[in-house]
């Protein structure tokens, strides 16, 4: 049997599309970027597909804001097409602007085509670069993060990954929902790993730079209800091999992103 295919589309400012397409290979798919213009001209192209992923990057400059034009080249270019594939329940990953997409064009959390939370300016203002550790809710309906024991470490690089969602009741809904599958925190102590299970903070409990746009209940990361769709500020694409480990010339392993994207092609299996 060969390997799921995965569309890594491409818009103009995407520049993280080969890394993407990297760790999806690396995680045992078949990864192929595609341009947004080939696929709105062939919309029945996105069925021979198992997979999706909308790489990170400034796609058209974030003239009207990130991601706002790629959202709307999938409202009004790919909107059937992407709605099969996602009603199909075929996995889809945004990262960092594909992030900023998803939730823009309405796909995270769901249903499109309404947008009922945002992605903004960092609280700090200014774009954040560092290295941030995320763990798993174990309760999140995400194919992507199940079975995911172990924190992630990985880069973030955005002035607009700040999540900002109505009210408290808007929040606590995502969070008993299942909807948000990651979190920042600011602790190696797996004692702490249900640290706001159960909880809704009023300010984020991991604090700057743990969590570095200030995003409300210290997200990292959305899903939809069906667990298919996922959106993630971080990029976990920049650590599927040991040695990109910051500390890993010390000795220091683990927390690769890679788990994300074999899950993800572990579900598109299913779709062959």
């Amino acid at each position: 049997m060969s390997d799921p295919r995965v569309l890594i589309l491409h818009a103009p400012g995407t520049n993280r599309d080969r890394e993407a397409a990297q760790a999806c290979v690396a995680a045992g798919g078949q990864a192929e970027i595609v341009h947004t213009n080939r696929l709105a001209g062939e919309p029945s192209l996105l069925d021979r597909y198992q997979m999706l992923v909308i790489p990170g990057g400034f796609s058209y400059g974030d003239d009207l804001g990130a991601g706002r034009l790629l959202a709307n080249e999938l409202l009004m270019r790919l909107r059937e097409s992407m709605d099969a594939f996602v009603a199909a329940g075929k996995p889809v990953l945004g990262i960092c602007n594909g992030f900023q997409t998803l939730v823009k064009a309405g796909y995270l959390p769901g249903p499109a085509p309404e947008q009922t939370v945002s992605l903004t300016n960092n609280r700090r203002g200014g774009f954040q670069c560092r290295w941030v550790r995320l763990r798993a809710l174990p309760h999140s309906t995400s194919l992507f993060t199940r079975g995911l024991e172990e924190d992630i470490l990985c880069p973030i690089a955005h002035g607009e990954g700040r999540l900002a969602v109505a009210d408290t009741d808007q929040a606590q809904a995502l969070l008993a929902q299942g909807l948000v599958p990651l979190q920042y925190v600011n602790t190696e102590d797996p004692a702490e790993r249900d640290r706001v299970a159960n909880t809704v903070p009023v300010s984020p409990a991991a604090g700057f730079p743990a969590n570095p746009s200030g995003s409300v209940l210290d997200a990292a990361a959305l899903c939809n209800a069906a667990g298919n769709v996922m959106g993630l500020m971080p990029h976990p694409e920049d650590h599927i091999h040991a040695f990109q480990h910051p500390r890993w010339a010390r000795g220091a392993r683990g927390g690769m992103g890679l788990v994300l994207f074999e899950n993800g092609v572990r579900a598109a299996r299913a779709f062959m």
